[in-house]
Formats: C-alpha cells, sequence, structure tokens
C-alpha cells in the first residue's frame, strides 16, 4: 500500500534526511586509499548513534551492517569487512538513517584517487541521471516517467541500466511501496500524488546491465566485471515538483 505522508511526518523523515547527508560527509571526510570497509562502517554506525538514531540497514533482513560499501565491480549492498580501499577504487557508499520512527536513504558513488577518463564518466553520469530523474517528480506525474528519464540519459550516455533493482517508496519502513525503476515508458505506472515519500536510484553499468549474486547473499556484482555506480536520493512528492529529503542543508536547518 502506498502511504502519503503528513506534513509532520515530512518534517520526521527531513530530520532523518538531513542527518543521512552529514553522515555521508562525515564518512567522506575519511574514504581514502588504505581505510578498510569496516573502518567507514564504525564511523558512520558511530556517528548516527550519537545523533540518537539508529541505522536502518543494521540487522535489516539480516544484514550484518550499518553502511554497504560497494567496491569497483559491486553494484550495491557490499558488506564492510577488512577490504581495504585502493587508489582508483570506484566506492559506492548507501546510507539509512532511522529517527523518530521514520527513515531516509541516499546512496553516493566517488573514485578514490585517480580513475580514466569513462570511469569518471560512469560516476559522473550516474549522478546526473539521478538529477534527470528526479526532475520528472510532480504531481500528476507516472512512475514511468521517471524510468522512461533515467533510462535514457543512460543510454545516451553508453551506461546499461541494471533492472533487477528499484528505488521505492521511503516511509515507517525503509523499503515501502510502490517500486521506482530507473527504466520504463512515459506515461505508464502509478500516479504520482503529493504527500508520497520516494528513493530513487540509478545503478548504471560501465559494460553489460547483466548481475549476479555473492555467496553473502547480499552482494550484488557485474557479470562483466566492469565498474558500476549508484546514487540515490530520498524526495518528497509537491504540488509542483519535489523537496529533496536528503539534500544539503538549508538555512535555518541543522
Amino acid at each position: 500500500m502506498i502511504s502519503i505522508k503528513s506534513e509532520r511526518e515530512i518534517k520526521l523523515m527531513r530530520e532523518a534526511g538531513i542527518l543521512n547527508y552529514k553522515t555521508h560527509e562525515e564518512v567522506k571526510k575519511h574514504l581514502k586509499a588504505g581505510i578498510t570497509t569496516k573502518e567507514l562502517d564504525k564511523i558512520a554506525y558511530n556517528f548516527i548513534s550519537s545523533h540518537n538514531a539508529k541505522p536502518s540497514f543494521l540487522n535489516y533482513e539480516g544484514y550484518p551492517a550499518s553502511i554497504c560499501v560497494s567496491i569497483n565491480d559491486e553494484v550495491v549492498h557490499g558488506i564492510p569487512g577488512k577490504r581495504i580501499i585502493q587508489n582508483g577504487d570506484v566506492v559506492s557508499i548507501d546510507i539509512g538513517v532511522e529517527k523518530h520512527g521514520y527513515h531516509s536513504d541516499a546512496a553516493r558513488t566517488y573514485i578514490v584517487g585517480e580513475a580514466p577518463k569513462e570511469v569518471q564518466d560512469l560516476v559522473k553520469n550516474t549522478e546526473q541521471a539521478l538529477m534527470v530523474g528526479i526532475s520528472k517528480v510532480r504531481e500528476g506525474a507516472k512512475i514511468g516517467d521517471i524510468g522512461a528519464a533515467i533510462e535514457k540519459y543512460a543510454h545516451d550516455h553508453g551506461l546499461s541500466v541494471v533492472e533487477e533493482l528499484v528505488g521505492h517508496g521511503v516511509g515507517t519502513d525503509i523499503h515501502e511501496d510502490p517500486d521506482v525503476p530507473n527504466y520504463g515508458k512515459e506515461g505508464t505506472g502509478v500516479t504520482l500524488k503529493a504527500g508520497m515519500v520516494i528513493a530513487i536510484e540509478p545503478m548504471l553499468n560501465l559494460g553489460d546491465k547483466d548481475i549476479y549474486m555473492l555467496d553473502d547473499d547480499w552482494t550484488i556484482c557485474t557479470d562483466d566485471e566492469m565498474p558500476s555506480a549508484h546514487f540515490e536520493h530520498t524526495v518528497v512528492v509537491t504540488k509542483d515538483g519535489c523537496k529533496i529529503l536528503t539534500g544539503e542543508i538549508c538555512d535555518g536547518e541543522e
């Protein structure tokens, strides 16, 4: 069932979104060659906990960490551990925050050190694909409008779209209805209504779209071992557009 959030709920979700943004900024400070993914996870856990909130992902359906750290050919759901970040790695960090019983979900992809131009373009264009998708959100639009715009932008820039994994609604659960695919046809799917909160999250590959899951039952990788990138924001639908709940902090917000 798709829920419509009240003004009070949206305000609480913005608080969770601000903390998500701040957590990303804190993790970003420490992201460099030589640090382990587990150290990044601990930094995020401590930061979220110190703000009287919880990591949404920890123990979610058995997930054993606070954030997802996916490297190079890992698309999403990489489990933090002993792996050491190397120069040239493409590192996707996905963070969920629960505060006041409401969740926020956001992801970013970074290049540590230097990388070939095609990899730089992968990261840049995946972030831009997210913004193109967000630009289609407004009351009366269709879910398919979002996916169609992301898919077209990806293909126009030589990237493939992972189709098995999609965005989703967000609220008192980290994953709610509706699904928000990163592909589709304009004018199809669920009609967006003001007060709906959704996470839009393109996962784009430099090579083919095909993926597989590692034996840990979480980490998703590209079949051809080419790098992947992932960007995500939680947004609320408004009458004339949308508001990014996990975006930068505005004047008057803390």
